[in-house]
């Protein structure tokens, strides 16, 4: 579980940073006052538009940010008390993830299990289950340099889910992919929620949040402006696609918050 209460993140500007912006404010809140839970077996989408914030949330999350005020619990580990313990638990991937070019996919993952300290026998079926699913076994010796952008993306996957982790944060996975390999991340997540785990799924592709979303929640300008389950949006807006009540939404700014299913 995702737990999330009364999270800011404010940044202070600098001279240059307030002319670009064309402000005298001394800082400025990415992140301003968002609360949310995402509960194991569902995919709880966070859906923003560039800019919005989303993806500074979801970095205070895998505690590659700390957050300014607030509390942030990721399997009932504090993301500021105990971020190693955070890291432990959870599988972080993103479309913009870079790869030391001259490792091989195997030698990536390897890495990363060593440094979850995987045992030896467990990291081989993990590994040989991930590249079979993903397809990496035809390209596993490769220099990393040497693959495709979706070839990447799947070594990205194997190396954030090498060691099983329960709590699993998507952040536009399948920005610039293939439909073939948008298809195995998107096969992917349907089996992590099929094993109860805890899945937050980011994207622009409104079609792939229809297909996943079990709870979703819209962040504009650093604050939550919509925050529930999947059914009740649809309910609500069911005359409109996704993507016009999520523009709908947006543009009105309107504080309709309620807690997540």
């Amino acid at each position: 579980m995702i737990e999330v209460q009364n999270v800011s993140k404010q940044y202070i500007l600098s001279k240059q940073q307030k002319k670009e912006l064309e402000t005298n404010k001394a800082s400025v809140f990415a992140v301003n006052n968002v609360s949310l839970t995402c509960t194991p077996g569902k995919v709880f989408s966070l859906l923003g538009a560039n800019g919005a914030g989303k993806t500074t949330v979801l970095r205070m999350i895998s505690t590659i940010l700390k957050p300014t005020q607030g509390i942030i619990l990721v399997g009932g580990e504090s993301v500021i008390d105990n971020p190693e313990k955070v890291r432990s638990k959870i599988g972080f991937l993103t479309g913009s993830t870079n790869l030391y070019d001259k490792l091989t996919p195997g030698e990536i993952v390897k890495y990363f299990a060593d440094l979850y300290g995987l045992d030896k026998a467990i990291f081989e079926q993990r590994k040989d289950m991930l590249f079979t699913k993903l397809n990496i076994h035809q390209f596993s010796k490769k220099r990393i340099a040497q693959l495709s952008t979706g070839m990447k993306q799947k070594v990205s996957i194997a190396r954030s889910m090498i060691h099983d982790p329960q709590i699993v944060i998507f952040d536009e996975p399948t920005s610039g992919l293939d439909v073939i390999t948008a298809h195995s991340i998107i096969e992917l997540i349907q089996q992590c929620k099929a094993e109860g785990k805890t899945i937050i799924f980011s994207s622009h592709i409104m079609s792939e949040v229809e297909l996943l979303c079990d709870d979703l929640a819209i962040i504009s300008k650093g604050n939550l402006i919509y925050n529930d389950s999947m059914h009740n949006f649809k309910q609500a807006y069911q005359h409109q696609s996704l993507t016009e009540a999520f523009i709908a939404i947006v543009k009105s700014n309107s504080p309709k918050l309620t807690a997540a299913h």
